[in-house]
């Protein structure tokens, strides 16, 4: 097993969906150990065989990375996996599900999350730390980014309920939005990665507190 997952403590559990391409897995992990959360690693196969249910977990996790090659669409193969049928249904009975980079962009293409994600505006991909504003308590945070289509789009925005906003425009994304909730508020999508900004060796530990956040709201 890798480090981080599968610790089986008396936690909320989290479940951090895996298939192939996403590559960031392990450190979503580890972000949530550090949050407080037992992270359990499931592969989509995991779901398809019924070898782990679901309704075990307290929230579910899309990773970063590159879903089937982000062939077609970025997140667009993924999208259409047989076990989104079961993702869908538990966001929809109240389930909490994240959805980072990658993560995001599955949600949208899934129509989980309104708008969608297009190429960066300059056309290349982005690594970059960037700072984002929550909308409701206007308090920053500094989080890492790399992506090459996380440019938001909403032909609507003020119909979107926009969780987060990058202080300066790092990607084209209709009104600096980074972030967005489902209408209910237990889907969030993000670009910027919170899992990667939680130890004190990161530029901050600011996404430790992102994801505490949205978990126990």
């Amino acid at each position: 097993e890798e480090p981080y997952l599968n610790s089986r403590e008396n936690k909320p559990r989290v479940a951090i969906l895996r298939e192939q391409g996403v590559n960031g897995q392990t450190e979503m992990a580890a972000g949530f150990t550090q949050a407080g959360f037992e992270a359990v690693d499931v592969h989509m196969s995991d779901l398809l065989s019924g070898r782990i249910n679901l309704r075990d977990f307290d929230g579910l996790v899309a990773c970063g990375g590159f879903s089937y090659g982000d062939y077609i669409r970025t997140g667009m193969l993924s999208s259409k996996s047989p076990v989104m049928n079961e993702i869908e249904k538990h966001a929809r009975q109240g389930s909490k599900v994240l959805g980072i980079c990658n993560g995001f962009q599955i949600l949208c293409e899934r129509k989980m999350l309104p708008g969608t994600l297009r190429k960066n505006k300059n056309l290349t991909f982005i690594c970059d730390i960037v700072r984002i504003r929550n909308v409701k308590t206007n308090k920053l945070y500094v989080l890492p980014m790399a992506h090459g289509e996380g440019n938001y789009y909403h032909s609507n925005p003020s119909e979107v309920n926009v969780a987060y906003r990058y202080v300066y425009d790092v990607n084209g994304s209709v009104e600096n939005i980074a972030g967005i909730y489902n209408d209910e508020g237990n889907v969030l999508g993000i670009m910027p990665h919170p899992e990667r900004a939680f130890k004190g060796y990161h530029h901050s530990e600011d996404g430790t507190e992102i994801v505490k956040q949205f978990m126990e709201k």
